[in-house]
């Protein structure tokens, strides 16, 4: 018998009848765009986030496009970020003009390895060609990178720190969330996500009320926000009076009803992953080349739960005989892939990155996965002997 992957179902049944009444009010109000409940989610997911302030946006890539934008961002820039991530990462640097430059990660972590972040650095800079401007550390799989590590490099070079959250929204180091570090934190409301809508979705959290207008302006066509009306008036929708170049980014009203239903469960779900995450550990001890480490003092949001093993491919294939789904994150790393091969890589390369592709395999995760079915996954592959 085959069983979910991601189980968004089972969360579903749970709440079911506060989303239909969410999507009701919605439909009641008719405010499809911008409606009330999205400036609601934007203060919920600001104070659970611990940040002043968070921007919501169409989805996880325009998360980390709108702070590049709104700080500049473009030709002759370099924004360091690490290979083994979805494309959205790297994708939206090339799209202001800037070049993205690929660090090396960790062993134990699969997150940016601040040595190799700080050989980068040095690397660029000793070239010439470009100024190193950002760094984008991802919260790889759902847990913080070493935010204290990497913050020192940014403040020692000038550089500013975006926190990629899109799969860690939730995760915290030593009681923090990642904004306690990072410029912004950027996050996916994707479904698979942890916490997830029932369509795309985005957000930026900050403590720079000037940067969330400079945002906000970008997100809404480039319409005039607050600074830009300083000393003029200006009788009419602000919409239309455009001050610069911006896109069309917005939360729909739908999902931003449904996502503060799914925030008020937020906290217990991550408990529950925990302790999914804690009998994979256990059971699958000396099964597998390595279950996955977590930074000291850091609580992962388990987004993925991936373990890594020499015949990947034929753990994989074995469990599918079982009616175990799995999934490869990333079988292909950025820094190889055609349209980002020609940018720069930091300093000796990104061996760890290629290694990490050739093992890793990703086992059904969710708060909602059962005991006996979990059992199950981890006699499946204790059974494996390819």
């Amino acid at each position: 018998m085959s069983m979910s992957f991601i189980d968004l179902a089972a969360q579903q049944r749970r709440i079911r009848g506060q989303i239909d009444a969410a999507i009701a009010s919605v439909l009641d109000s008719g405010a499809y765009v911008m409606g009330p409940q999205v400036r609601e989610f934007e203060a919920r997911l600001a104070v659970f986030g611990q940040a002043k302030l968070a921007l919501s946006c169409a989805n996880g890539t325009d998360a980390i496009a709108l702070p590049l934008m709104a700080w500049g961002i473009g030709p002759g820039d370099a924004v360091f970020c690490p290979s083994f991530t979805f494309a959205a990462t790297p994708e939206v640097v090339p799209w202001v003009g800037a070049t993205p430059v690929f660090v090396d990660i960790l062993e134990d972590t699969f997150n940016l390895d601040p040595a190799k972040l700080e050989a980068a650095i040095a690397g660029v800079k000793a070239d010439g060609k470009l100024a190193p401007k950002v760094v984008i550390a991802v919260d790889l799989f759902g847990q913080p990178a070493d935010y204290p590590a990497i913050k020192a490099i940014c403040d020692r070079e000038g550089l500013k720190l975006i926190s990629d959250s899109a799969q860690g929204f939730g995760c915290t180091l030593e009681g923090q969330h990642p904004l306690h570090w990072a410029d912004v934190a950027t996050t996916s409301f994707f479904p698979a996500k942890p916490l997830g809508c029932y369509g795309d979705g985005g957000a930026v959290l900050t403590n720079d009320q000037d940067l969330w207008d400079l945002m906000d302006s970008f997100r809404v066509h480039g319409k005039a926000v607050a600074p830009d009306l300083v000393g003029r008036t200006f009788d009419h929708d602000t919409k239309y009076l455009n001050t610069r170049i911006g896109m069309n980014s917005r939360l729909d009203t739908i999902q931003a009803a449904i996502l503060i239903e799914k925030l008020s469960i937020f906290q217990e779900e991550i408990d529950l992953r925990q302790v999914v995450a804690h009998r994979y550990a256990e059971g699958l001890k000396g099964a597998v080349l390595a279950t996955p480490g977590v930074i000291a003092g850091g609580v992962s949001v388990w987004a993925q739960y991936v373990i890594e093993h020499g015949n990947r491919d034929g753990l994989a294939a074995h469990l599918k005989t079982q009616g175990v789904p799995t999934a490869v994150y990333y079988p292909v790393p950025m820094h190889v892939q055609a349209p980002y091969a020609a940018f720069p890589r930091g300093v000796g390369g990104l061996p760890v990155t290629e290694a990490k592709a050739e093992t890793v395999l990703a086992l059904p995760m969710h708060p909602y996965l059962g005991e006996a079915d979990q059992q199950r996954i981890i006699d499946a592959i204790r059974a494996f002997n390819g």
